[in-house]
């Protein structure tokens, strides 16, 4: 087979014969992240392995010579690891190229601008070679946001917007089993709730009725509220006791307190959620804030489950940003470790680049400082109806993800994953759907205070 045969050819026969196992770095693991945003491939291995690429543009599909291995079963799992639906990754195919390397061939559906980058060793991960696959037209977040909000309205003979979408509250919802918070969580999802003043407009607590909480001025538009899970793809975050990923039990609020915040108005003008990612993906802390500038987010909050070295700490948190020092040892120890994400994620880093993240990150201001903070009470407020607290005050510390210098913007720790009874109740869908009215009524109560600002923005 000649060696451009195999770049354009459309079919590759894997031979994986003993003699053909790896010779130089032994593979540790291949992985495969596929997202809207961007599709990722990881080849992990235990020496530093180098690469040269090359992208051709018709039909798009991405090159790399990888030297140092030979070809070996593993790759053949990369092979098979490509599913239909990866939105960017048509196929992949491996073969020897040469003595001690080994070309990968990514076919892809649309352009993509590639990146490919090593990673150094850090946390469980050893050497890993990244390849980042962005798509070079992209819809606009925004209007992407208007328009499924016009998916659910319909205009009435008088021509008024009627919301077609309702999604009703079971506080029976719970997984298969014995729920250990059974009685407690049936006591809080069926106590009192506020009534709807008639005639009045406000914003809709999950459970049917709203809260009343209309603000002293109407802004016309949409609210878009930033929602942001914590971690993803190659960053599990923390793990507990029981095998419960970080990134997976906040992802899973996320998509619950996005169908209450969809559910909701201000004032009567329609509230849509943006998650900063909507699948196990990696996102780097300074794409968070940037993906919430981008669409113009009214507030940014960050979810995320804590852990500690022991399994006594337990108790949900809030943060907010300081622009001194952090209000206590715990703050600072926590913001240093979330600030480490882009480390796990495997971020790839241009010295330019990381000048002017810090530059933009260096302009958050004092007001913006002040709405966070009484948005953090707002949701401790309702959060202590539902479980423990760590702190009963929002504790603040430099966090990276919170510096947006025009969105207030706050950090849940929603529980210490690291807990035994709190793994349990982050693995409870029941306890979920409580913390997500929590965190709906905290966004009402400081709507209500603060009312969003006036924006050019249509609905």
């Amino acid at each position: 087979m000649k060696r451009r045969d195999f770049v354009h050819g459309g079919t590759l026969v894997l031979l994986l014969g003993a003699q053909q196992l790896a010779r130089g770095a032994a593979i540790v693991a291949v992985r495969l992240w596929p997202a809207p945003d961007y599709s990722r491939v990881t080849i992990e291995s235990d020496a530093l392995l180098t690469f040269t690429k090359n992208f051709i543009p018709n039909p798009p599909r991405l090159a790399v010579d990888v030297r140092g291995i030979d070809l070996n079963p593993a790759l053949k799992e990369l092979v098979a690891k490509v599913g239909l639906d990866d939105p960017n990754i048509k196929g992949i195919r491996v073969g020897q190229f040469g003595p001690d390397v080994v070309r990968l061939v990514l076919d892809l559906k649309q352009p993509v601008a590639p990146q490919v980058f090593n990673l150094l060793p850090v946390a469980a991960y050893k050497h890993r070679l990244v390849f980042d696959l962005y798509p070079t037209q992209v819809a606009d977040p925004l209007e992407t946001l208007i328009a499924e909000r016009m998916k659910d309205v319909t205009a009435d003979p008088l021509g008024d917007l009627i919301v077609q979408k309702t999604v009703p509250f079971n506080p029976d919802a719970r997984l298969p089993g014995t729920d250990a918070l059974q009685d407690v969580i049936e006591k809080l999802a069926n106590g009192p709730l506020i009534a709807r003043t008639e005639g009045q407009k406000g914003l809709k607590n999950y459970a049917g009725p709203y809260i009343s909480a209309p603000p002293p001025q109407a802004t016309d538009r949409l609210i878009i509220i930033a929602l942001d899970p914590g971690h993803g793809g190659e960053d599990p975050g923390a793990i507990g006791p029981g095998g419960t990923r970080e990134k997976d039990v906040v992802l899973r609020l996320a998509h619950r307190l996005r169908d209450r915040i969809n559910d909701s108005t201000v004032n009567g003008n329609a509230m849509r959620a943006f998650l900063t990612r909507d699948a196990d993906f990696f996102v780097p802390l300074h794409v968070r804030v940037d993906k919430a500038r981008r669409v113009q987010a009214d507030l940014f909050i960050s979810l995320h489950a804590d852990a500690f070295y022991t399994p006594n700490p337990q108790g949900a948190s809030v943060f907010a940003l300081s622009q001194g020092g952090a209000s206590s040892a715990a703050a600072r120890w926590m913001a240093a470790k979330e600030n480490k994400a882009d480390q796990v994620g495997g971020l790839n880093v241009r010295a330019k680049d990381v000048q002017v993240k810090r530059a933009m990150l260096d302009m958050s201001t004092t007001a913006q400082i002040k709405d966070s903070l009484q948005l953090g009470v707002s949701m401790l407020s309702h959060i202590k109806r539902v479980g423990k607290l760590h702190k009963a005050s929002v504790e603040q510390a430099s966090f990276a993800v919170l510096k947006a210098p025009d969105i207030p913007s706050v950090l849940v720790e929603a529980a210490f994953i690291s807990n035994p009874d709190e793994e349990a109740k982050l693995n409870s869908n029941a306890y979920l759907d409580l913390l997500a009215n929590a965190l709906m009524k905290g966004i009402a109560g400081y709507f209500a205070k603060n009312p969003p600002l006036a924006r050019n923005r249509t609905t």
